[in-house]
């Protein structure tokens, strides 16, 4: 079975579907839709059992957020000002028990609790100077890849991947790399939608060694200084729920907690829960 992503397009008299086929992690995700919801959500639901999904996630748009409600979809996260300005709201649907089970739900709404009671005023850190911080290029896709095959032995895009990560450059995604003795040793990228002017923060990974000097921190606040120089305001990024660093970094880069996927994608070696954090950039 061929466990390539892909996006397909479909446009019929009534509506039109964007729609994000993932097989390795069993889930389909409609990205964008427009035209009749009810007929184009009989569509959607069609292509999951095609694909045998176990999780179906759509972007809605609030004026069909009842609709959804009605068609039996839950709501799990919102991005403020996703669509140009206006709110997604990311509904889900589940087709197996166990892809709906969490076991964790009680322990991850703690530390999401224990983060908010965090100082958020942000000190200025400086790496030793041994660091160098780079915009990266076509020529570090193998690179990076070295970098998230040792991060993560299980990633839910194929990172592991040069060819795959050269393409996504290409396509314009934007990775910030910290280089220590010649190799890259930290590395986040922002995927950005260009047609509604948003990004998602993502791919974020240091080799275990070099996490004692708030590398992250940096390279995401690079990130959105090249977002905001694009005329980019609207960012978000999701965090496995049961990583306590990762999501104290977002909070204190001025990111609010806007709910959680369950059993959203597989990363290490099992399906995890993820946080959504979204920042507005035009107010910081």
């Amino acid at each position: 079975m061929n466990l390539t992503a892909s996006t397909i397009y479909l446009e019929e008299e009534s509506y039109f579907l964007e729609v994000y086929l993932d097989p390795f992690n069993k889930r389909i995700r409609v990205d964008d839709y427009r035209g009749n919801t009810r007929l184009l959500l009989e569509k959607v639901e069609e292509l999951a059992h095609q694909y045998q999904a176990e999780k179906l996630i759509i972007k809605a748009r609030s004026e069909d957020f009842l609709l959804f409600f009605e068609k039996g979809l839950q709501p799990e996260a919102v991005v403020d000002r996703y669509f140009l300005g206006s709110d997604a709201y990311f509904f889900s649907k589940f087709y197996t028990p166990e892809r709906k089970r969490n076991d964790h739900w009680i322990t991850e709404d703690g530390m999401i609790h224990s983060i908010y009671q965090l100082d958020a005023s942000m000190e200025k850190t400086y790496p030793p100077k041994e660091y160098e911080l780079k915009k990266a290029d076509e020529s570090c896709a193998e690179e990076l890849s070295t970098l998230y095959k040792q991060v993560f032995q299980i990633y839910p895009t194929p990172l592991h991947d040069p060819e795959y990560v050269k393409k996504t450059i290409q396509e314009g995604t934007i990775y910030y790399v910290f280089y220590y003795q010649g190799k890259i040793v930290s590395a986040a990228s922002a995927e950005i939608n260009s047609f509604y002017k948003n990004a998602e923060l993502t791919d974020c990974a240091t080799v275990k060694e070099h996490r004692k000097y708030g590398l992250m921190k940096i390279i995401l606040q690079e990130l959105e200084r090249e977002l905001k120089r694009n005329g980019i305001f609207c960012a978000y990024s999701i965090a496995r729920s049961l990583s306590f660093g990762m999501n104290a970094v977002l909070f204190q880069l001025g990111y609010s907690y806007r709910g959680r996927f369950v059993n959203n994608c597989y990363i290490y070696d099992k399906l995890e829960n993820m946080n959504m954090w979204v920042k507005n950039l035009a107010i910081c």
